[in-house]
Formats: C-alpha cells, sequence, structure tokens
C-alpha cells in the first residue's frame, strides 16, 4: 500500500509531534478538530497539519489513521471513525495508539473492522517524536506492516506479530513500570510530608537510593499536568493484569495516587506552561496539605 496522506486523531501533545515528524518527511498529514479545545487547534497549526470539516473528509482522504488520544477518549473516537466507514468505500486503516489494555483495543478493532475498515493495535513507548531513536511505535495485527511502512517517514515501528492485542500488551507493562513508579515516589514522599518526616527521608534517599531520588526530583514535578490523563491509563492497566490473573489492586491505587493529585493542585497546571510546574518539594507539600488539615 503506497502512503501519502495519514489522519491523526488527535494532534495534542503527542500527536502533533508525530504528525509533524511524518509531514517533514514527505507525507500530507491531515486531521479534524471537531469538538477540539483551542490548544489542540494550535498545536495542529504549529505542526502544519491541515484541519478537514468532517469525520467524513477525513476518512476519504487518508490512507491510515493514528489514533493518539487519552485513552479515555479512545473507544468514542473509534466509533466516530466507524459511523462515517459505514458511508465510505475505502481501504483506510485505523491504527489504535493509545494506552488502553488487550481486551479494550479488541473491542476498537471490532468496531472498526464491522465498519469496513482494516485494523492496527499500536501503543507508543518513549516522549514526543523530537528526537531520533527516543520514541517506539509497537504494531500488530495483520495489517500491521502498513504502519511498519512509516519507519520511512521518520518514525520508529517495531513489529510483534499478527495478534491483536500484543502491542497494547506491551505498552501495559511498560507504564506500569513508568508511571506506576512515579505514583508510589509521589503517594511515599506525600505520607513522609504528613508525617513530618520528609526532610529526612529525603536525605536518606540521596545516600542510598540516589539514582532513584534524581528520577523522583525529575519525574513527579513534571506529572502534575498529566495526571489527569494517566488515571484512565492506570485503570487500563489495573483491568489488564486481571484479565491475565493477576492483582489489579497495585495499579488500581496508582490511578487513585492521579486521582487525587488532580484533585488536589491547582488547575493552572498546563502541559504546555513548563515555567508553573512547582519543584518537588513544593507538589509534595502541595498534597499533604489536606491529609495534615484531616488530622486537626
Amino acid at each position: 500500500m503506497l502512503l501519502k496522506t495519514i489522519g491523526i486523531l488527535s494532534p495534542g501533545d503527542m500527536g502533533h509531534i508525530v504528525g509533524r515528524v511524518l509531514g517533514s518527511h514527505g507525507l500530507n498529514v491531515i486531521t479534524c478538530l471537531q469538538g477540539r479545545r483551542k490548544r489542540t487547534r494550535t498545536f495542529s497549526a504549529r505542526a502544519g497539519i491541515v484541519d478537514v470539516p468532517t469525520y467524513h473528509a477525513l476518512i476519504c482522504g487518508a490512507d491510515v489513521i493514528l489514533s493518539i488520544l487519552p485513552p479515555g477518549q479512545a473507544v468514542n473516537a473509534a466509533n466516530k471513525v466507524a459511523n462515517a466507514l459505514a458511508e465510505t468505500d475505502t481501504n483506510l486503516v485505523y491504527a489504535d495508539c493509545n494506552a488502553v489494555s488487550p481486551e479494550t483495543v479488541h473491542r476498537i478493532g471490532g468496531i472498526i473492522t464491522n465498519a469496513g475498515g482494516g485494523f492496527v493495535d499500536a501503543s507508543i513507548i518513549g516522549p514526543p517524536p523530537r528526537t531520533s531513536g527516543a520514541t517506539r511505535f509497537y504494531a500488530s495485527g495483520r495489517d500491521a506492516r502498513i504502519i511498519e511502512s512509516l519507519n520511512r517517514y521518520g518514525l520508529d515501528v517495531i513489529l510483534l506479530g499478527e495478534e491483536i492485542g500484543l502491542a497494547s500488551a506491551i505498552k501495559m507493562c511498560y507504564a506500569s513500570l513508568t508511571k506506576g513508579l512515579t505514583a508510589l515516589c509521589t503517594e511515599l514522599l506525600t505520607a513522609a510530608e504528613a508525617m513530618g518526616v520528609l526532610d529526612p527521608l529525603k536525605t536518606e534517599l540521596k545516600m542510598s537510593q540516589s539514582m532513584l531520588f534524581e528520577r523522583m526530583e525529575r519525574n513527579v514535578p513534571m506529572m502534575p499536568p498529566k495526571s489527569h490523563r494517566w488515571i484512565a491509563e492506570m485503570e487500563e492497566i489495573s483491568a489488564t493484569f486481571a484479565q491475565v490473573g493477576l492483582t489489579p489492586k497495585i495499579l488500581a491505587g496508582a490511578a487513585d495516587i492521579y486521582r487525587f493529585v488532580d484533585e488536589n493542585l491547582p488547575a493552572n497546571h498546563a502541559a504546555d506552561s513548563r515555567s508553573s510546574f512547582y519543584d518537588l518539594t513544593d507538589i509534595i507539600q502541595t498534597l499533604a496539605n489536606p491529609l495534615k488539615e484531616n488530622k486537626t
């Protein structure tokens, strides 16, 4: 399949950088911004992504759609595309690149294939691909080789096989470590502040767990603007582990921590306003305040 045009749903923090990379390597990149916020529209314009007026126009114009959304929006996006697909004669391939469980991705695949489209299970590990080699796309499914061809257009795509669910599975396991660890670090530091031992704990961590403490200082302050999106991701990981017979409680707890962060940090932590980030101590003290108030 010769690729000419890629559709991106949606050109947010990750999606607009993916679109910019593909466009800079010679592909046409389009999107449909129906119902999207001003911030997403700004990202799209910066990346040179063309906004088409309807989902029908998106489907008719794209060879492949990459769905890159917060996990809680993944099924709804697939339904919108499927509704338009049902009215269109096209060979469109839809790649769900979201942080969802294998069970959820099977559901999304059914929505798309029942409407007549091709489907690829995909996942993204790493930051937005501003730097070559920093980000990998994993892909599985019978149509995955179509996504593999994006290696020629600036992405790093790794095939896992023809089984739907494999790409989502690797993302669930990987994110359980990275984002799960950030949740654990946030919780233990907040507990230490609430009990009055944050400073001596930080001193001990610097001595005995210096690499882990450096990670805390680096990653926890970058987390608050993303916490609302990570709630659903932790819930998807929790469901994934339950489906294979493991406890879902660890990552369900991580979802609770991100919900706590989202509810207790000021709303002005916009992901594109890095100057507003607290440092590690400020974040932990702010999170611990309601716990201290409950003790009095």
